[in-house]
């Protein structure tokens, strides 16, 4: 065996509830004498004082409460090494209420080891779990037959459960390495064979680790970086802009010129960066990166950087996923969710299911209105904002996604298909006028330093005859006279010039989504230009905000509804009335100051 003494891979293992997964971790651990020196010893001393059964899962069970409930409930990472190479398993729990877990730990994981306990045979969960590695995009994995002295190493149990499951993996189009029949707690075929075994000559489980095939970083791929954060260091003096990110894919070097998703702004590498070390020549997959750009251009946590001579994301609202459901309450139609790809967190939604099947099983129903706890299902989301992302088949890092609901993971799966949506050709031509934006030598923050205030677009909407422009007047005067650089702007001042070829009277409606566009994108201008830009607009509704949105960054963007019965906008604050004027300004600067826009004194 080649010692490759620096070479790590991480491993999951799942199996259902006490099928024995932490008895063959502790078991493995123990003969391979990778244990902390006394560690076994001192358990089962603990063991004899307290007149309990020793058993092998306790050198797992790490968390106070598992050894009360008897299973293991969060995953634990179990550090050991042979003579090939060395070994993260992460041992994902079984137990039906911490499936979610499983699907966390699976998804940091190379390879997989499914137990199977062989008195009990494949259950519901040997299935789901089957399922769900598959849906990860593990495509290696050993499945082990457990706890063989119970069937007395019957051969023909051990070859029934091979023939179910091997059936049941290919309905999956799964295929494993091997099927190890072994006893944990005696330690047959753990680390070597055993001869109450005669009929078994294959492999052991640590052999089973070391026939894996560790899968080279994908650098030949498609450079994918989805930001973390940008930083500044402006107390030191440093005025460079850091994008920092996990490179998950490709390379990036200096003076490659990026993309980045879904704004299409992009720049040109103009210095890899470490902290407290010498700056390297690249960043490869897997690699932590730091970078600065040549032009200084606005980013966001969320944007996908992608190399401008290579493949590009796709950039979408409308997403066609497989996703498997794992909350106590059905995922509904109409009911807001949160979608993680990479580093973005958007609202989502279920627009459409388009079947849904039962993991355990494979049967698959149509034409329901939700996902049920332990669901798959083939379903389209919709996105309130364009996010970027790959096809599974092209690029699984930036592929995968889980779903969160009340703060809590809820589910997850995989992106098979981009779907086009009703702003498609608006959000292309604003990736054009990015890719071909002459940009200022003064950077935004520079002016935004220079005018003491961020910009902002405050957009008041409500319905007719609310007194929005009388508002709208106010704030800029108020604004105005606190020394700030500001200004008011109607619809109709779009309407009647920049939109004259398309206003007609009587034909405004048609043309809304257009005069929008427009509005917004006079708007980035001015924000461009550090103003604090205050726009009066009939009625918005989410759908229309989401045009302006396309054109103009999301964060600089304070929606006021004025009135009551607002539509489904998402607005920043609400004013019922302009009963007291004054006042009324007050809160909106309230706001603008805890927004960060203007600074409080």
């Amino acid at each position: 065996m080649t010692n490759k003494k620096n070479e790590q891979m991480n491993i999951v293992i799942a199996g259902h509830v006490d099928h024995g997964k932490s008895t063959v971790i502790g078991r493995l651990l123990a003969d391979t004498d990778s244990l902390p020196k006394g560690k076994l010893q001192h358990v089962k001393e603990t063991c004899r004082r307290n007149s309990k059964p020793f058993e092998y899962a306790f050198l797992l069970d790490a968390l106070k409460d598992e050894q009360s409930q008897g299973i293991t409930i969060d995953v634990a990472r179990v550090f050991f090494k042979t003579a090939k190479r060395h070994y993260i398993i992460i041992d994902a729990p079984g137990h039906i209420e911490f499936l979610k877990n499983m699907v966390t730990g699976a998804s940091r994981a190379e390879a997989a080891l499914l137990v199977i306990d062989a008195e009990e045979g494949v259950q519901e969960n040997s299935r789901r779990h089957g399922y769900m590695i598959s849906m990860l995009g593990i495509k290696q994995m050993v499945v082990v037959v457990n706890k063989m002295d119970l069937v007395g190493y019957d051969q023909q149990v051990f070859n029934n459960i091979v023939n179910e499951y091997t059936d049941f993996l290919n309905g999956i189009g799964l295929t494993a390495k091997a099927f190890l029949p072994v006893s944990g707690m005696e330690g047959d075929s753990i680390a070597a064979l055993s001869e109450k075994m005669p009929w078994y000559n294959g492999h052991t489980v640590l052999e089973g680790l070391d026939s894996f095939e560790k899968e080279p970083l994908p650098t030949d791929k498609p450079f994918r970086m989805p930001v973390q954060d940008v930083y500044k260091f402006t107390k030191t003096g440093d005025k460079r802009r850091i994008v920092a990110g996990t490179v998950d894919t490709g390379s990036v070097s200096v003076g490659d010129k990026i993309v980045f998703y879904p704004s299409g702004k992009q720049s040109t590498v103009k210095s890899l960066e470490r902290f407290n070390a010498e700056s390297p020549k690249v960043f490869s997959a897997g690699s932590a990166a730091s970078l600065t750009l040549e032009q200084q251009i606005y980013i966001a946590r969320g944007q996908l950087a992608a190399r401008a001579d290579q493949s590009t994301p796709k950039v979408s609202k409308r997403l066609r996923v497989n996703l498997f459901w794992m909350g106590k309450n059905p995922m509904e139609k109409g009911k807001d969710y949160i979608l993680k790809v990479g580093t973005v967190k958007e609202p989502v939604r279920i627009e459409e299911i388009i079947s849904v099947m039962d993991a355990s099983d494979l049967s698959s129903a149509c034409q329901k209105d939700s996902i049920e706890y332990h669901d798959v299902a083939e379903c389209i989301l919709s996105c309130q904002h364009a996010i970027a992302f790959d096809m599974i088949e092209e690029l699984p890092a930036t592929a995968r996604f889980v779903i969160v609901d009340d703060y809590e993971i809820r589910g997850g799966g995989i992106i098979r298909e981009s779907l086009a949506d009703e702003q498609q050709q608006m959000r292309q031509q604003v990736m054009q006028r990015n890719l071909k934006w002459a940009g200022s030598t003064i950077g935004r923050e520079q002016r935004w330093e220079r005018y003491n205030q961020k910009a902002a677009l405050i957009l008041l909407t409500g319905k007719r005859n609310v007194g929005k422009k009388t508002l709208a007047r106010a704030i800029e005067l108020r604004l105005f006279a606190d020394g700030k650089t500001v200004y008011f702007m109607g619809i109709a001042n779009v309407l009647y010039g920049v939109d004259a070829d398309i206003k007609t009277p009587g034909t405004d409606k048609p043309h809304r989504p257009e005069h929008l566009r427009r509005l917004a994108e006079v708007a980035n201008i001015l924000l461009d230009a550090g103003v604090i830009l205050v726009v009066t607009a009939i009625g918005l509704t989410q759908k229309e905000l989401e045009i302006i949105h396309n054109v103009v960054d999301s964060d600089l963007i304070e929606p006021i509804w004025l009135g009551d019965d607002p539509t489904d906008i998402d607005f920043s604050m609400k004013v019922p009335n302009l009963n007291n004027l004054d006042e009324t300004v007050d809160n909106v600067k309230a706001l603008l100051q805890r927004k960060g826009i203007i600074f409080k004194p």
